[in-house]
């Protein structure tokens, strides 16, 4: 009995260490994920150019301790809503007048923290090859969003197509223009699709990441936006992340020489470095 005690005892002793042995890698695997989790920085961001950029610098902020993990989105709200909620570390896809424009909208207190790059928005065209030859009453698409209709509206108020009431007012709309004297028909329309339906129009003004996705270059532009442009793209992060180290490793590594050679190289004046 005594025998068959102490074999007992044995089993239990077996099944306990069995025990503790599976919770101890259970433990240890949770804290390997976690610190996995802490070392991922999740950012949002547009394919052309803002996803190539972000691809070009992985290798580079693994070697940091740095998983990045991109994103990528087809439209310019929902990376933001994205954010706010948390669902991603940081976002690389807008300039600071949009941003400005979503957080007034809906309350959000997201935060540029670096200027990247500049995407020259431009007036595009298959039916003419130059502003002198637009008609009256021709037909220009342009973003319907109020930020980048705005932009939209100051480059063709700086080529003197249209006047506008302010023309330091980002955020004009069509009711601020107070002359326009080719009779232009502005049509607002979703900025995503402007590269499709161009060709239905006498011309649409396209931002320039939807512009190089659908293989537009600027020298084809008939109005290209110069460099002193304030749509800068940016780095944009929550508030409580602006001090994150892992953002700051994301930071540098956007701002870095090797990241201003490679857009000089890569987009030939289609993307200016703005750093």
């Amino acid at each position: 009995m005594k025998i068959l005690k102490n074999l007992g005892l044995l089993a239990l002793g077996a099944i306990l260490a069995v025990g503790f042995s599976a919770c101890g890698e259970e433990k240890e695997k949770a804290q390997t994920e976690s610190k996995k989790e802490k070392n991922e920085v999740v950012v949002g961001a547009t394919p052309i150019p803002h996803g190539q950029i972000l691809e070009f610098i992985k290798e580079d902020l693994q070697k940091e301790g740095v998983n990045l993990k991109i994103v990528e989105f087809t439209d310019y709200v929902t990376p933001n809503i994205s954010l706010h909620d948390k669902s991603l570390d940081a976002n690389f896809m807008q300039h600071k007048p949009y941003l400005d424009s979503i957080n007034k909208d809906r309350g959000y207190g997201l935060v540029s923290i670096a200027e990247i790059h500049l995407e020259p928005i431009g007036l595009y065209s298959t039916k003419h090859k130059s502003i002198d030859s637009l008609s009256d009453g021709a037909r220009i698409a342009i973003p319907n969003d109020v930020t980048n209709g705005g932009r939209a509206l100051i480059l063709l108020h700086n080529q003197g197509l249209i006047t506008l009431k302010d023309v330091t007012n980002l955020g004009s709309t069509e009711s601020d223009i107070v002359q326009n004297s080719k009779d232009l028909k502005i049509i607002p329309i979703e900025g995503a699709l402007l590269p499709r339906v161009v060709d239905e129009y006498d011309g649409a003004v396209i931002n320039g990441n939807y512009a190089l996705q659908a293989g537009f270059k600027s020298k084809d532009a008939i109005l290209l936006e110069d460099k002193k442009s304030p749509y800068v793209n940016v780095l944009v992060v929550r508030e409580e992340s602006v001090n994150d180290e892992n953002i700051a490793k994301l930071k540098k590594a956007l701002q870095s020489e090797k990241v201003k050679e490679f857009i000089i190289n890569t987009y030939d004046g289609e993307v200016v470095p703005a750093f």
